[in-house]
Formats: C-alpha cells, sequence, structure tokens
C-alpha cells in the first residue's frame, strides 16, 4: 500500500480550508481574532497640531524680530477648546497634548525659559517652525487604513480600534469543533484506572492546543462499539464543523473509525502517511449541500499521545490558519546540534530541546520510547521535522520546525 507523503498530505488539507463566515464581537474581546474588515481612520492623526512638550507656544515671526522675553497671554491645557494668541508678540503656556493656540507655530519647552512676573525668558539663538509640534494628520490622514484586514489580533490593534471608535468589530467566525476519545481502556482524570487502563489525556491534550487558536472545543468519549460510535458520530457530524478523532484509526480489531466515517459517506482523502509518529492519520470530508452549510473536516489521528500532539501542530494548525485567512506558511527552522540516524525512510518528527547560539536557533535532539511518550514531551520545545530522502542526518544542517513553546 502506497503511503500519503507528508507534502501529499499536506497539499490536501490546505486544499480542504473552509470558509467559516465572518461575525461582529466587541473590540475589547478580539484578540487572538483574526480581522475581517480594514480598519481605517475617521480623522487625521493626530487630528489637531499637538503640543508635543510643555511650555510655550509663540509666534516665530515675534522670534526672529528678535523678541526674547514673551509675555504670557494664559495656558493652553490638554482637552481644552484651542485658544488664540491675541497679540503676536506674547505667548500661552501650553501643555503637552494639548492643541497648538492659533497664530502660534513654536514651542519652547519650560526647560529652556525662565518664567517671571508673568513673562517667559528665552535664551536661544535660533528655533525652527513647528519646534515641538506634532503636525495634523503627519502619522495618517483621514480614510487611511490603518490595519489591513486578515490580520491576527493583539493588543497593539485593541488600541487602533478603541481610537477610531470602532466599539465592534468583524472577525473570523470560530467553527464549531468536537474533539473524541474512544476506546474501552479510557477513563477520566478524576478516575482511578484499572490496572489495565489509562486516563484520558490526549483529549486535553487538543483542547488546549486548539485553545492556543481561540477555539472552545467540546469533547466526547465513545466506547469501542461499532453501532454505538456510528449513531454518536452521525449527531456530531449533524452539529459540528469539524470533528477532531484520538485513536481507533490503525489495523487493531476494535478500530472501527475509518469504517464508521465510510458508513456515515465521510469522504477519505487519505488515511496513513509516510510519517513516524502519526503514520495511521486519517483526514476525509462530508459535503452538506442543505442551507448552504460548509463541508464537515475530519481529522482522525492515531491515538498515541506524541502521534497526536505532532499531527494537530503540523496539519490543523495550517488548516485552521488558511481557513480564516492567515498566512499559514511555517518558515521556522533550526539547526541539528548532532549527528542523528533514523530509519526506514519515513518523515520523522524529532523531539527537540531548543536554544539560541551565535543568533541561531539550535535543536538537540530528546531521547524518547516512541509515540507514546506523553511525559517526553515536557522536556522538549519543538519537533525537528527531517524528510523522508534520508536516514542519517549530520550534525549543522538546517530543517523545518514545529515549535510548541
Amino acid at each position: 500500500m502506497n503511503l500519503t507523503t507528508v507534502k501529499e498530505a499536506t497539499t490536501i488539507i490546505l486544499n480542504n480550508s473552509v470558509n467559516f463566515g465572518i461575525e461582529e464581537v466587541d473590540f475589547i474581546n478580539s484578540v487572538g481574532r483574526v480581522l475581517k474588515e480594514d480598519i481605517v481612520a475617521d480623522r487625521d492623526f493626530p487630528p489637531f497640531n499637538r503640543v508635543s512638550m510643555d511650555g510655550i507656544a509663540i509666534a516665530e515671526e515675534a522670534f526672529n524680530k528678535g523678541i526674547r522675553s514673551f509675555k504670557i497671554e494664559g495656558i493652553q491645557a490638554a482637552g481644552s477648546p484651542q485658544l488664540t494668541l491675541k497679540n503676536t508678540n506674547n505667548c500661552i503656556e501650553a501643555m503637552t497634548g494639548a492643541m497648538l493656540p492659533i497664530n502660534s507655530d513654536v514651542v519652547i519647552q519650560y526647560e529652556l525659559l525662565e518664567i517671571k512676573d508673568g513673562f517667559a525668558t528665552v535664551n536661544l539663538d535660533t528655533v525652527k517652525s513647528f519646534q515641538n509640534i506634532h503636525k495634523k494628520g503627519l502619522d495618517r490622514k483621514q480614510n487611511d487604513v490603518l490595519i489591513p484586514k486578515n490580520t491576527l489580533i493583539s493588543a497593539a490593534e485593541i488600541g487602533v480600534f478603541a481610537t477610531v471608535g470602532k466599539s465592534k468589530v468583524k472577525v473570523a467566525k470560530q467553527p464549531k469543533v468536537i474533539i473524541v476519545s474512544t476506546g474501552n481502556e479510557l477513563v477520566e482524570v478524576s478516575e482511578t484506572p484499572a490496572e489495565y487502563q489509562i486516563r484520558r489525556s490526549n483529549v486535553y491534550t487538543l483542547v488546549s492546543l486548539l485553545e492556543n487558536l481561540q477555539i472552545k472545543a467540546d469533547t466526547a468519549h465513545i466506547l469501542d462499539d461499532k453501532k454505538t460510535l456510528e449513531t454518536k458520530i452521525a449527531s456530531f457530524l449533524n452539529e459540528y464543523d469539524v470533528l477532531l478523532f484520538s485513536g481507533a484509526v490503525s489495523k487493531g480489531k476494535f478500530d472501527f473509525i475509518p469504517e464508521v466515517l465510510d458508513n456515515l459517506d465521510v469522504e477519505k482523502l487519505f488515511h496513513k502517511v509516510k510519517q513516524r509518529p502519526g503514520k495511521p492519520f486519517w483526514f476525509g470530508k462530508k459535503t452538506v449541500v442543505e442551507r448552504s452549510r460548509s463541508a464537515k473536516t475530519v481529522f482522525a489521528f492515531p491515538g498515541n499521545p506524541v502521534s497526536t500532539f505532532v499531527s494537530c501542530l503540523k496539519y490543523f494548525y495550517p488548516w485552521y490558519n488558511k481557513s480564516i485567512g492567515l498566512n499559514f506558511e511555517n518558515k521556522q527552522e533550526a539547526v541539528l546540534s548532532e549527528d542523528f540516524y533514523f530509519k526506514p525512510n519515513l518523515t520523522y518528527f524529532l523531539q527537540v530541546k531548543l536554544q539560541q547560539e551565535n543568533g541561531k536557533l539550535i535543536a538537540t535532539p530528546i531521547a524518547g520510547k516512541g509515540s507514546g511518550d506523553l511525559t517526553n514531551l515536557v522536556d522538549s520545545d519543538a519537533f525537528l521535522e527531517l524528510p523522508d530522502d534520508n536516514s542519517n542526518f549530520t550534525k549543522g544542517q538546517v530543517f523545518p520546525l514545529l515549535t510548541f513553546r
């Protein structure tokens, strides 16, 4: 049986991204979401000639005539209506952030002044026009695009939303996701397992990985009974946009997921990938035509913990990013710190510890005990992706990196 290569699997998955639509949310709750509208300046920035130093506002013309002692007419405070310099041989005290008084075009900071008996005296030889003044529209003009759509929203964008009065913003709608574990050997976290059982962990790992993407996923567990699996999964396909499975996709006698999905008319796009860990990975979709609903997407990851973990990072993350309009290309790379040998010829996701050396990211292999060694992930920072066309990898070679810290 020919295995799907990692490159082929990635291409198929990205070609089956899904647009989940757009929704409006309160701007303060939009961090981590993807913007789906251009944010434009509702006025010039700054919106007026803005004083940028505490001091006095004068007319350059008066200074150039030789005047060095200016009578103070008043105080221009930040947040107050604009004053007018009535006599251009005089001055107005002006505070940082205030509007520049009419008839003035220079601000001299207090540190260069002596104020006495209502006069401000300066000891300067020259001044420049609009000195210490942030000119109106210097940063942005009205209707300039401040934030383009498809931007991942951070705290920086929140400040801009507030500045332009965008109390609600349009963002990519999140898919409705359920994470499903299967198997009679699994019990809940709070339970004490029998010697032949283990606690459910993969589901909660996936929940956390999806929370990094601002996705709040539901979870479910189904026992290894074909009829129960079929009934439950049919219901999930009706209710959710994306189904993530962990387990029951290999060749065991109770690995019913591929057969059940086929019975439910979920189209298999590939099953089994030329990689380790994660070889039994299954991916497919179910097209739904009624009520203009999108296709249902199914990621069925192998049940071994490291397989589930790396498959989510390698495949689900870029699929999700493309679906919501983010640049999904992974350009992270690291240098292998020591020689490494791996056989057979499969793409190998090597667990590594990372450190910076002379401006380069160095990846040191972490010895593990296979894809069931969940605790080994605690000692790792990332997976180094070693290609399937070689078995000997030498110190100093550079490879793609999947980080999770």
